[in-house]
């Protein structure tokens, strides 16, 4: 891809905007950086890119800025369907996405992970998995670290890990990973897509480049997973459950069963050819410290990923028994005399609601709230009603909630998570949970979930100061 002498325009000025941005610039092109915010609330981030040299523009998106690139880069967070970014596809400008940028500098392998749930969790412990059988990985896309800033660097990898979400997937062109996973679709993101059809049409984008020899990780337990992803060239397996000749892992709570044909029943030439050896070996959960459902799920997904890409079932075991979790994801944060506090501010659809309250087997005293993003909240009745003890809402989507929710379980507003937390812990019992799973965007209160998440563990810190 030349990029020399090229007019770029980058469109979001966070660190994955920065990042492209210096990319770009290194390779001759002539590149402008274009955010919305005004310069005064980006701060140091626009000093930075004008210590590069690179020119920026903000406050407002001009459409003749756009129009007369010679390419579009949008970073995640920016919708491809602002006017300006179709005002340039009409003008004929290509518009790529950060990731679709990068893999086209990126000759080792992709292991790409998408999902409405449970991406990071994967992401992560794939790459130990990997790892742990010595092999050089890199870990990011989504999770944190772009992936532009590895084809930007000196690191040599065997494979690309990459967390990848919808958003970046919008934007791809001709992405391909070697090995894609698709953990679940469930409704999330209706504020940003015109429909729940559209956002599922873009996670089944992680596939549409893949051929015979790539492969594809499927949930085998979603059925409308099976059904968006029959026409896949790639080589399928499924997780979770398996169905007639279908090759992948099985749960049984204990331990995740592998089932993959022998050589008699594929070509000593496929892609999976490596597996037959590994059939009935099976991954002991004994150690394995998350909890929930949809855990198990997730480390089975990766075994498979980390399986087909050459590890080694005692390295895989290994990992899996040493992983102790991502922050905000069901994190254990403390226990006040006999009543735990989980942290799980990284659930902001429903559906990661549902999974976090069911769980516990203990009832469980529930903090939701924040920026609603089209949900439809209805989705929690019977859950609630079975496992909640109460319900603590905040945030702008409180009243929302209370209205869905109120008659199904005891409910209650809170102007702060120290005041949720105070009330949380009014009604509990030893042997209670006191949870936060938002079920919501934080933009409303926080920068982010990660912020949100830690002001809930300093409430929580806080509190057991004032009681003890």
């Amino acid at each position: 891809m030349e990029l020399a002498n090229k007019t770029i325009i980058v469109v979001g000025l966070g660190v994955t905007g920065i990042a492209v941005a210096r990319f770009l610039k290194k390779r001759g092109a002539v590149v402008t950086v274009a955010d919305q915010a005004a310069e005064e609330t980006l701060g140091a981030r626009v000093q930075k890119l004008h210590e590069l040299g690179i020119a920026t523009e903000l406050g407002h998106h001009r459409s003749q800025t756009f129009e007369k690139a010679d390419l579009v880069v949008l970073s995640p967070g920016v919708a491809h369907t602002i006017e300006p970014v179709l005002r340039a596809k009409e003008h004929g400008i290509p518009v790529i996405g950060e990731i679709e940028l990068a893999s086209r500098f990126i000759n080792e392998p992709i292991l790409a992970v998408t999902g409405t749930n449970g991406k990071t969790t994967t992401t992560e412990i794939l790459g130990s998995m990997l790892m742990h059988s010595g092999f050089r990985v890199f870990v990011g896309g989504n999770i944190g670290n772009p992936l532009i800033g590895y084809a930007d660097g000196q690191q040599k990898a065997d494979f690309i890990v990459a967390e990848i979400s919808s958003f970046q997937l919008d934007t791809i062109d001709t992405f391909r990973p070697w090995i894609g996973v698709l953990l679940n679709i469930t409704a999330d993101h209706l504020d940003r897509y015109p429909n729940f059809d559209t956002y599922a049409a873009s996670k089944i984008r992680m596939f549409q480049n893949q051929q015979p020899g790539d492969i594809a990780i499927l949930n085998g337990s979603d059925p409308l997973v099976h059904t968006l992803t029959e026409s896949l060239k790639s080589t399928k397996l499924y997780f979770a459950s398996l169905k007639g000749e279908e090759e992948g892992a099985v749960n049984n709570g204990t331990k995740i069963r592998f089932r993959f044909h022998d050589s008699k029943k594929r070509s000593h030439q496929g892609p999976l050819a490596h597996l037959a050896t590994h059939d009935r070996w099976f991954l002991n959960l004994s150690k394995f410290k998350l909890i929930g459902r949809h855990n198990l799920e997730n480390a089975a997904a990766a075994a498979l990923a980390a399986l087909a890409a050459g590890a080694s079932p005692q390295t895989v075991q290994e990992a899996l028994n040493r992983y102790r979790g991502a922050a905000h994801r069901l994190e254990h944060i403390d226990t006040i005399h006999g009543v735990d506090f989980f942290n799980d501010s990284k659930a902001t659809n429903i559906d990661a609601v549902i999974r976090a309250v069911q769980s516990f087997n203990k009832p469980v005293v529930l903090i939701m709230g924040g920026l609603d993003k089209g949900s439809d909240f209805q989705g929690l009745r019977e859950v609630l009603a079975r496992h909640a003890k109460k319900l603590i809402v905040m945030g702008k989507a409180a009243g929302l909630i209370q209205s869905a929710l109120g008659d199904t379980v005891p409910t209650v507003s809170a102007s702060s998570m120290a005041d949720a937390v105070k009330e949380a812990y009014r009604v509990v019992s030893p042997g209670n949970v006191i949870l936060l799973s938002p079920g919501c965007a934080s933009f409303d209160m926080y920068d982010n979930y990660a912020q949100r998440g830690e002001d809930f563990r300093n409430a929580v810190g806080k509190f057991k100061l004032q009681i003890s």
